[in-house]
């Protein structure tokens, strides 16, 4: 048959792959792949495409470019890939080709500039299979982004494409196609993770024989641009999801709902949809069968409410994008458009169930974890070395993602925390980088997966200003239709601009957690109900930069204005004079040796403190000034004894070898007694069948026996044992442990981690670790 031809039947459409699987791609052709998506075409990728062009024409090349889709490493753009040698290159400029013509394309060698490498004392990278962004990751979603054209249908057949509906249409009953993608568990890549098979099936038992298949594009989270690079840079594998939904549930309608902003990837759509109509894999007959289906688009105004699902339906509708309460669901009569049950997943979900019919759910759950399995896409960003696009398998820690994937932290500084989920998620800290990565984990920690932003932060983040920033967006996106979350996110945001701006007051917090917790429970969409999360994570995990805002004014990051004691250095400082020259209002001083601050004039503008090329100008506490003025104590030690002053248990934890002895509720006291004096130990925990704690059995406990004539042997140890003992959790502070013991009268601390037992501290662990702190500290002062 003639290439151009509509398919008619299943049969063709095999012959058509083989023709251009014979045809397309072949293997000793040369060839480059040229990334092509949004952030390397603005880095120049079309420039390199003129140049690979005009090279080969003037050297009598048969060169094959395909101008290929998002190939993840953003950063590195123009980035692009030669073949057969499978060289892999970054940050390509037209006066380049003429190189990677001569040595790779003609001379088979690589072109050592233009390879990958960490740093410029690194080995180069040459196969793209063994670039660290690449290494560790696994590509479902993103199968076809930088393999083929998304202009042309041909390329996605040649590669597979739509072999999975040529599966279901061939071999399989609309119910099996279903139960396969329930069997999957493929939980749904938008943000809520709830599962794709159970929505399917819902909507195919509503009744009424008009239903829609959705496709949700509108990605509005800053940075993310997960979506956005598979509408761009493999349309056709959206289409083939639908497809197969639309098959599967029964509907003959769908709508794929993008915004206006995203122009590249409505151009590419259409473009899909029109090749796919003209071979008969879309509308009436689809390949000769009964099943029709068409597809529309409908372009967003860019709201971040629409992404919301009754608000995007009211957008489809010729509506503003306002959320709607919840029953009906949209898979019900009366919640979809113009009241049709509907099927709403976004794009990475349909992009993935190809996959799935085509190698079987049992494939898709043999990868990630239990309860999430397969992979996801995240948008990389933030202070990290190689931002771009990453798909994962799921149960890959963060630490993976951020220093394995990303390359680190710029400038080698310390990470601090990464926000997941977008906008409405939380701030993560570093104890929780080796977190396997899912939709429950993330959840635990008081973060979300949303649609997949990753921000990660480092030492020179404010998380107050972190907090409000994110709020910001939710609140400037907010469409205002509820009170808790018009009127809340407005009040939080107050309080956080006071706060950053050195005016916050007691009881700020608590009015923050309050207005929280009101707008979480009382807004009516997931917008509202998720806006106040980046301020509630980070209060969780970073609250004492809340408090030195409010108590010290004073941000450590050294990024809110109106904040801390100016004060030069004078062993830094090697008297340029640009402080002054800066300052506008002449609130640094010239002396005969020296450059000083006079604080009654300074304005905290921070003038001086950019304009010093060695950072002399330092930004302390007040009452960390009046110490060193009032007693001499030098700035160093003043933090020593601020440190120490608020001494954890996981300080105590960590100064020792962990040493966590345990026994069974029906250990006799005889073999309990043994085991504490073989490992040496005054107490043992007693924990259950599930590995909870139950009780604790000390030394103490053993002399009651002895007194009561209880027989050693025979008795159990749960009959004597301190059941409910009283525990901690690791990040109490010392002072309070050792005041609840003194007490209590108890010496032996049991320390927790949520529900894991974390340690065991002895009233002696606490005073041999305090003594020589006091006694350090003491020389220090004195």
């Amino acid at each position: 048959m003639a290439i151009e031809e509509r398919i008619n039947n299943i049969e063709d459409l095999k012959k058509l792959r083989e023709l251009f699987q014979k045809e397309l791609f072949k293997e000793d052709t040369p060839r480059v792949r040229v990334c092509c998506g949004t952030a390397c075409t603005a880095s120049g990728s079309y420039k390199v495409i003129d140049a690979f062009t005009n090279e080969s024409a003037k050297r009598g090349v048969d060169l094959e470019i395909v101008k290929t889709g998002c190939q993840g490493l953003c950063q590195k753009g123009p980035v692009m890939k030669a073949e057969p040698q499978e060289i892999f290159y970054q940050k390509i400029k037209p006066e380049n080709v003429h190189w990677l013509m001569s040595y790779t394309i003609l001379g088979g060698m690589p072109y050592r500039q233009g390879i990958y490498r960490d740093n410029i004392l690194s080995e180069p990278v040459p196969l793209m299979t063994d670039v660290p962004f690449y290494k560790k990751q696994m590509r479902i979603a993103l199968r076809n982004n930088g393999r083929i054209d998304p202009h042309s249908i041909h390329h996605y057949i040649a590669v597979g494409g739509y072999a999975a509906l040529e599966k279901a249409l061939s071999s399989m009953t609309p119910d099996e196609v279903l139960r396969e993608v329930d069997r999957a568990n493929i939980r749904g890549r938008g943000g809520a993770g709830f599962p794709a098979g159970k929505k399917w099936e819902h909507c195919k038992k509503a009744p009424g024989k008009i239903k829609f298949v959705i496709a949700n594009g509108d990605e509005g989270d800053p940075g993310a641009f997960m979506d956005r690079s598979i509408m761009e840079g493999d349309p056709h594998s959206l289409l083939e999801g639908m497809i197969l939904c639309a098959y599967a549930i029964g509907a003959k309608y769908g709508f794929i709902y993008v915004r206006h902003e995203y122009p590249l990837a409505v151009k590419n759509l259409k473009i899909a949809i029109k090749q796919a109509e003209e071979l008969g894999i879309l509308g009436k007959n689809i390949l000769g069968t009964d099943c029709n289906f068409t597809i529309d688009i409908r372009e967003g105004a860019g709201a971040f409410v629409c992404g919301e699902s009754t608000a995007l339906v009211a957008s489809i509708e010729g509506q503003r994008g306002f959320p709607k309460p919840r029953p009906p669901r949209l898979s019900e009569p009366g919640g979809g458009p113009w009241g049709y049950p509907s099927n709403l997943n976004n794009i990475e979900t349909y992009a993935c169930v190809p996959v799935i019919i085509e190698k079987g759910a049992d494939y898709f759950l043999s990868i990630g974890t239990p309860g999430s399995p397969g992979t996801k896409v995240f948008a990389l960003t933030g202070k990290v070395k190689n931002t771009g696009l990453v798909e994962v398998p799921m149960g890959i820690t963060l630490r993976e993602i951020i220093f394995d994937i990303g390359g680190g932290i710029i400038g080698d500084k310390e990470f601090k925390a990464v926000q997941t989920g977008g906008p409405s998620g939380g701030c993560i800290p570093a104890k929780y980088l080796d977190l396997p990565v899912d939709f429950d984990s993330l959840t635990s920690v008081g973060s979300m997966m949303g649609s997949g932003g990753m921000v990660v932060m480092d030492e020179d983040n404010c998380m107050v200003d972190v907090a409000k920033f994110f709020l910001s967006f939710c609140q400037s996106e907010s469409c205002g239709k509820c009170p808790p979350c018009r009127m809340g996110t407005y009040q939080m945001l107050e309080i956080l601009e006071r706060i950053t701006s050195g005016k916050g007051e007691d009881g700020d917090i608590e009015n923050l957690l309050k207005i929280g917790k009101l707008v979480l429970k009382g807004s009516l969409c997931g917008l509202g109900q998720s806006a106040p999360n980046p301020v509630l994570s980070t209060m969780k995990y970073f609250m004492e930069e809340y408090e030195e805002h409010i108590y010290d004014k004073y941000c450590r990051a050294n990024v809110c204005s109106g904040m801390g004691v100016f004060v030069i250095n004078q062993l830094e400082c090697f008297r340029c004079g640009l402080c002054k020259k800066a300052c506008a209002f002449d609130a640094v001083k010239e002396a005969r040796d020296r450059y000083f601050i006079e604080r009654d004039y300074c304005t905290k503008c921070k003038a001086c403190y950019y304009a010093c090329p060695i950072n002399a100008v330092k930004i302390r506490k007040q009452r960390h000034i009046k110490l060193e003025e009032e007693f001499r104590i030098p700035s160093e030690s003043v933090e020593i004894i601020e440190r120490r002053a608020k001494m954890t248990l996981k300080d105590v934890l960590e100064s020792k070898p962990l040493e966590i002895v345990t026994t069974t509720k029906d250990c006799s006291v005889r073999e309990a007694i043994n085991i504490m004096s073989e490992r040496n130990v005054g107490s043992i925990l007693v924990i259950d069948e599930n590995n909870k704690l139950v009780g604790i059995f000390t030394e103490r406990d053993a002399v009651r026996c002895l007194a009561k004539n209880i027989s050693f042997e025979k008795e159990a140890i749960q009959n004597v044992m301190s059941p409910n003992p009283i525990t901690f959790n690791s990040s109490t502070e010392i002072s309070a442990a050792i005041a609840v013991m003194s007490r209590k009268k108890i010496r032996h601390l049991p320390v927790m981690e949520g529900d894991k037992i974390a340690g065991m501290i002895s009233y002696r662990d606490l005073v041999s670790y305090l003594l020589p702190e006091i006694c350090y500290m003491a020389e220090d002062i004195y």
